[in-house]
């Protein structure tokens, strides 16, 4: 892999958890693998008034606890922190960027940078506009003796219009070429392999659509309840916090038609066109093809858990969802009339994202099952944990007659024992600085995504007796989510052994 050239990465909000818990940590990785640039520098911003040494110790105890490289050596930590900085400034008052300037020119002086700058926003999304405004009055977002690359964390925007709003201040300032929408999903290894499963296999292109394929199900699940983050998540919810921009994009992958190359436009535009093809959900339909939930109080591995209403930081009258599934179908020749299902919760029975193709089934029963659930093929490709891919099939019982039971070919990342699988972060800051913008949104989609999403916001907003139904911490959401899938007997792949949450063990 290439180095990218000099240039200095100016991080806002530097004292958050995003930088000390990620950003760092990554770029540590990359340091490792000696993968950054000859010359660079990290550049901290924020409130908080601290000197340089204060900042290095912090990010020196954040690699330490949050770095993905074992025992990493104190040796190289203490060299890669000497290319930290800190300046202390109010980011969303003009009169502080000067100071900005100033010092970066400094640096780049000092250090023999050039004079390339990235400005990553690890800041509330209301800054994000404000933020490059004043870069741009300060002089700092002009690409004259080098590049300057904006990042921006989701969610971009809260609707359909501030979504626009947000992409329109940002192009008054600076070229869409500049802004990097990062998506830390669109980062991880599997996600990246869909395209390489689909589009270097003859075995499954030819398979992979309404001829062969039932339906498509993905399902993004977390174990974890909304922590400490209870007043930012009960004014977004799951919809805005993960269905508008992982779930869409990973539905984008998943459907899209080969790209001309493996550049980045010519992928982002086959993503654009599935976006494009999904079939709106109407208002009215809304209660039958969305299914929101709530968690509620439970006991889990014999810890009481409390309810979303009971977490600090919601209101006690809460109508916020913590659970959503939706149907929908995309109307393109490849999948008409398949239809695909996203889910995606807190606190549900544990950690894990999966895309599973149920292929249809054989047009004549021969054989006898054990139960409807095992009459189709499914591949599983695993995003998260223990990423990897599962193609289920049917194999013949030992013994008389024709039992069949299904059984599993799978492989997994962590058996290379040779193959280090990057962070998201990680390899969504080296692409980055690389100019490489295939793995990030671009403003079309996003606004596409949210055009999709907006009827659902609508709906919920306008009818109050659309109901929001109750599920206990642990459970798999509420179980009407069961009556979305078509086909007698069907349900949503569970892929964990015990379903009441009380055990760990997930299965690929």
């Amino acid at each position: 892999m290439e180095k990218p050239v000099n240039h200095i990465l100016v991080i806002f909000g530097a004292s958050g958890d995003l930088t000390s818990r990620k950003l760092i940590p990554a770029l540590f990785s990359l340091k490792v693998q000696d993968l950054l640039p000859e010359k660079f520098s990290v550049l901290g911003c924020g409130r908080t008034v601290i000197n340089d040494q204060q900042f290095r110790d912090r990010m020196k105890e954040s690699i330490v606890e949050f770095s993905e490289e074992r025992n990493p050596d104190g040796k190289l930590i203490e060299e890669f922190t000497e290319c930290i900085s800190y300046l202390s400034f109010n980011s969303e008052q003009v009169s502080g960027y000067g100071k900005l300037r100033d010092f970066l020119q400094g640096m780049t002086n000092s250090q023999g940078i050039s004079p390339n700058y990235i400005f990553y926003m690890a800041t509330p999304p209301s800054m994000y506009s404000v933020i490059a405004g004043n870069l741009h009055e300060a002089g700092l977002s002009v690409q004259n003796a080098g590049f300057r690359r904006l990042i921006i964390e989701k969610p971009f925007g809260y609707d359909l219009e501030s979504g626009r709003e947000l992409n329109r201040k940002l192009h008054d300032i600076v070229d869409e070429s500049q802004i990097y929408r990062i998506d830390h999903y669109l980062g991880k290894e599997t996600v990246q392999n869909l395209l390489v499963t689909r589009f270097s296999n003859g075995i499954f292109e030819p398979l992979w659509n309404r001829n062969y394929i039932h339906r498509v199900e993905i399902t993004s699940a977390e174990s974890i309840g909304v922590e400490d983050r209870g007043g930012y998540y009960d004014s977004s919810g799951a919809l805005r916090d993960m269905v508008q921009n992982h779930m869409l994009q990973m539905v984008g992958l998943t459907a899209m038609e080969p790209p001309s190359s493996l550049e980045s436009n010519s992928i982002r535009n086959e993503v654009l066109k599935v976006l494009q093809s999904l079939q709106p959900v109407r208002e009215s339909d809304v209660p039958r093809q969305v299914i929101r939930g709530q968690y509620t109080g439970s006991t889990i591995k014999g810890e009481c858990v409390n309810g979303y209403r009971y977490e600090k930081g919601v209101a006690r009258d809460s109508r916020t969802e913590t659970y959503v599934a939706v149907k929908f179908y995309i109307n393109n020749w490849r999948w008409g009339g398949v239809p695909f299902y996203i889910r995606t919760g807190k606190r549900l029975p544990t950690r894990v994202t999966e895309v599973v193709i149920h292929f249809k089934k054989t047009p004549h029963h021969l054989f006898q099952r054990d139960s409807i659930a095992q009459t189709s093929n499914q591949l599983v490709i695993r995003i998260q944990p223990d990423e990897g891919i599962l193609l289920k099939f049917d194999m013949k019982e030992p013994g008389a007659g024709f039992n069949v039971k299904n059984v599993n070919m799978e492989f997994h990342y962590r058996d290379l024992a040779d193959i280090r699988l990057p962070s998201a972060y990680e390899r969504l800051l080296y692409d980055v600085m690389m100019g490489d913008s295939t793995l990030f949104s671009r403003d079309d989609e996003v606004e596409t995504a949210w055009k999709f999403v907006e009827p659902i916001q609508k709906a919920w907003a306008r009818n109050n007796d659309i109901k929001i139904y109750g599920y206990p911490a642990g459970t798999w959401g509420p179980s009407v989510a069961d009556e979305l899938v078509e086909g007698c007997g069907l349900t949503w792949r569970y892929p964990c052994k015990n379903l009441a949450g009380d055990g760990d063990y997930c299965e690929l």
